[in-house]
């Protein structure tokens, strides 16, 4: 059954009342033909390019010596990059240079509730510590009230701080939204000129699915990065994220995703 009939979702610049208001037909996006998973399917082999390894976790009470480690383990596997919050960014920075692996920073993270220039403070501080990715947690209190204008100025805020310097992903938190939010938030981050979308912190009730991967793909298009994050921890779990559009994985189980083990730690 298709999941996306009969949707017809309006973005204005003011709450949905600006008359050049973006319109957008979620009925004309069907489900995806055999031919759109094979053609996701060739890039599996590379799985290891897609990862970005963290070690997040409830209580964030890891060391100096676990963040050496994994930048150690994300060099040796060729991870994408290694992600951690403001504090850590100088030695991961530090640690990685002279890799191919970059550095990514959370911002906001991960309630997403502070103001916009906290977010973009924040920014500049992971910028200025050698961060090359950002990602950031969107207002999902402002996106539930229907703020659309507030959502879309808190992405651009930190967008305009990153470019040039990092690319910025935004975490939608995907088990909190229904379709229509989820839709909404996607199309809001394209237009704020975000570079990805990302289903999940990690710290909530639910991750990734294949399901809002591919709507979450169907909505920005074959142009913007969508990211699998939240509960992605064995390669058969990460093939099917890349099968359904992802090109991005958020994960702490990196090395069992590429060798194809089970993971015994990490929770994200």
């Amino acid at each position: 059954m298709n999941r996306f009939k009969n949707y017809n979702v309006v973005f204005g610049s003011v709450n949905n009342k600006n008359p050049k208001a973006i319109y957008i037909n979620i009925s004309a996006w069907a489900e995806p033909q055999d031919n759109e998973t094979i053609s996701y399917s060739r890039v599996i082999k590379d799985i290891n390019k897609k990862i970005r390894q963290t070690l997040f976790n409830i209580f964030d009470t890891k060391t100096e010596k676990d963040i050496k480690k994994v930048c150690e383990e994300a060099i040796q596997y060729k991870f994408k990059s290694v992600c951690v919050n403001t504090h850590y960014v100088t030695l991961v920075s530090r640690l990685l240079k002279g890799s191919s692996v970059d550095t990514c920073c959370v911002v906001g993270f991960p309630l997403g509730a502070m103001t916009t220039r906290a977010k973009v403070d924040e920014t500049y501080d992971a910028l200025k510590n050698g961060a090359n990715e950002i990602d950031m947690v969107i207002n999902i209190g402002a996106l539930k009230s229907g703020n659309w204008d507030t959502v879309k100025r808190d992405i651009e805020g930190v967008t305009a701080a990153a470019r040039g310097r990092a690319i910025v992903k935004v975490i939608l938190e995907t088990s909190l939204l229904n379709d229509e939010e989820k839709i909404k938030a996607c199309t809001i981050a394209k237009m704020a000129g975000a570079d990805f979308v990302k289903t999940a912190t990690g710290f909530s009730k639910g991750g990734a699915t294949v399901e809002d991967i591919r709507l979450m793909r169907r909505v920005v298009g074959p142009n913007m990065g969508v990211k699998a994050s939240g509960g992605v921890r064995d390669t058969e779990t990460a093939r099917a994220m890349i099968a359904a559009g992802a090109n991005r994985i958020g994960t702490s189980s990196g090395i069992n995703i590429v060798k194809g083990t089970k993971p015994t730690t990490g929770t994200y």
